[in-house]
């Protein structure tokens, strides 16, 4: 209980619990400080399920969630979540029982060497005495939950706590009772929430001719909650001060009302953004958009590129183009912009021809993709911003959903929260990771494909225990349509089907229907208001099922790009000839 009861001290406010006996000193002290109204408590079955449910949970709440699982195999399971947790610099507390030494290495019963599981990827690793975690005094438990929690902010990421445990592992009640007499909870006021002070700036980068023009390509946010206002102050001034175009991801958490925002340049890249007359200079924040277009078109633009990132000292440029600093955006301008000289004015023409093409970009799709007819996933995704309450938060799973949210939902750019699970861009714990946004943010959405939803089915178990407010938007295009827009698409469809698209037969509705989930089914846009607003009404867990044909989308996508490209020609030639 010492160990849970520190930790809560610094700030821990949630807890997955996995069954075991093993782990059952740690259950009971989880149970007994959320008894006293010290710490949410979930219980989860499946332990890869819970630890992506505790990420989630830190990613809308910016503080760590714990989870407590028994030895063996149950370790084994953390390490997807792990995994994401470290890409993804988001805090993670991974708390795991283990044998004694005694117990090691000799056979005996669920005893591996789990110490060794998650260490590639943890922030630090941090075993209790070998012998048992009893030989620690209150003062010991105290230290070492202070060491765990401070890495926790130093460092986001995963951080691994292997417990071992010697017997008896199940006291009676009158031990418990006698335990806990021991502790001091009187005066366990829940001590102020701190995160550590950015890395201090040694040399400030900066290399920019601020009279040239230059554009800021903004990746998805990592960094912790408590700085977004200061990285969003500097992102506006930034804009202001240069008048530099902003590129910007869905997920790169920016105001609706930034200046210089170039929403559509998913679909202007790469020939529908007028080159500036000099060399365009790059200032690039976070990691990069999940865009090969984007990609190519940095590449070209060669070296000599700033990256800013927020506080990740590891490379964040796979293009091998940029200059890194991980100061933070509002520490480096602050550093920098003191002494620098802008003209904004030289900046103006180019950021009013790439005005003018993003605004041609949202008449095609006005035109193309009417809120009318049978479900395409580009209409979906451009009609879903007007139809989703305002501000109301969202969650994109990391195949064709966040890509299709980027490239015909840009008009809805900062008008709500975005998530996206990308450090390591898999789909697995897909909906356990939007169940832990719901729980701690509130009513949420989440769009997924199908093969997402059924590779984290045990998530309905979350939903089924105490159902946060997520209405799960399930995108069915018989298997995983994200292929169907790759060359490989093109070999015989039954080889596709089997090697890569790997349709399912299980129903959704009935899989929902069997964790006592309302589900319904929707065909046409047209219903669309009145289905979501149904499914938010549940103020539970809900299912929207719309089924969509993913080689006819993809050729969709194809022809939106040639409309749109043809429309930016006939522009800027009508505009020659005036």
């Amino acid at each position: 209980m010492g160990l849970l009861l520190g930790l809560q001290r610094h700030g821990l406010q949630r807890v997955l619990l996995c069954p075991g006996s093993r782990s059952a000193p740690l259950a009971l002290a989880a149970g007994g400080l959320a008894e006293q109204g010290l710490l949410m408590l979930t219980t989860a079955v499946d332990e890869r399920s819970a630890a992506f449910h505790a990420l989630g949970m830190a990613a809308a709440s910016g503080r760590a969630a714990a989870v407590i699982t028994t030895s063996g195999t149950a370790v084994a399971n953390l390490l997807p979540a792990a995994v994401e947790a470290d890409r993804s610099a988001l805090p993670l507390l991974l708390l795991s029982a283990d044998r004694p030494q005694r117990l090691k290495n000799c056979g005996a019963n669920q005893t591996v060497n789990q110490e060794d599981f998650l260490a590639p990827v943890c922030r630090s690793f941090t075993t209790g005495p070998l012998e048992g975690l009893h030989l620690l005094s209150q003062a010991q438990l105290e230290s070492l939950a202070t060491a765990a929690w401070e890495q926790t902010l130093q460092h986001p990421g995963p951080v691994h706590l292997n417990l071992p445990f010697e017997e008896p592992l199940h006291p009676s009640r009158e031990e418990q009772q006698l335990a806990w007499s021991c502790w001091d909870l009187a005066g366990n006021a829940q001590r102020q929430f701190c995160r550590p002070l950015s890395p201090a700036l040694s040399q400030p980068m900066d290399g920019f001719d601020w009279s040239c023009p230059g554009v800021v390509v903004a990746g998805p946010w990592r960094g912790l909650e408590a700085d977004r206002p200061a990285y969003q102050q500097a992102l506006r001034a930034i804009a202001e001060c240069t008048g530099w175009p902003l590129l910007a991801d869905q997920l790169a958490a920016v105001p609706a009302d930034l200046p210089n925002l170039i929403r559509h340049w998913e679909l202007l890249l790469p020939q529908g953004l007028p080159a500036a007359d000099a060399g365009l200079q790059v200032l690039r924040l976070g990691p990069l958009p999940a865009s090969r277009r984007l990609e190519s078109w940095l590449r070209d633009l060669g070296s000599g590129q700033l990256l800013i990132t927020e506080g990740e000292s590891r490379c964040l440029d796979p293009l091998g183009l940029s200059r890194q600093c991980s100061s933070g955006l509002a520490a480096w301008w602050k550093a920098i912009s003191a002494k620098a000289r802008f003209c904004s004015s030289s900046s103006q023409a180019l950021l009013a021809a790439w005005t003018e093409a993003d605004t041609q970009v949202q008449r095609v799709l006005d035109q193309q993709l009417p809120a009318a007819g049978a479900v395409t996933e580009p209409a979906l995704m451009k009609a879903l911003p007007d139809q989703l309450p305002p501000g109301l938060p969202l969650m994109l799973s990391a195949s064709s959903p966040v890509r299709d949210w980027q490239t015909f939902a840009a008009a809805d750019l900062g008008s709500r929260r975005c998530f996206s699970f990308r450090g390591a861009s898999g789909i697995d714990g897909t909906l356990s990771l939007a169940l832990g946004l719901a729980r701690v943010q509130g009513p949420t959405v989440l769009i997924c494909g199908d093969l997402a939803l059924q590779h984290d089915s045990n998530g309905w178990l979350l939903a089924s225990e105490s159902s946060p407010p997520l209405l799960v938007l399930l995108i069915d295009n018989g298997g995983g349509g994200i292929f169907a827009q790759l060359p490989i698409a093109s070999i015989a469809s039954s080889s596709f089907d089997q090697l890569f698209a790997m349709p399912q037969r299980h129903d959704p509705l009935a899989l929902a229907a069997a964790h006592a989930v309302p589900a319904r089914q929707l065909s046409r846009l047209e219903d669309l208001p009145s289905a979501l607003e149904w499914g938010l009404a549940q103020q539970r867990t809900a299912l929207l099922r719309m089924c969509t044909d993913r080689t006819a989308d993809a050729e969709l996508r194809r022809q939106l790009r040639e409309i749109t490209d043809a429309a930016l020609q006939q522009s800027r030639g009508g505009t020659t000839e005036a």
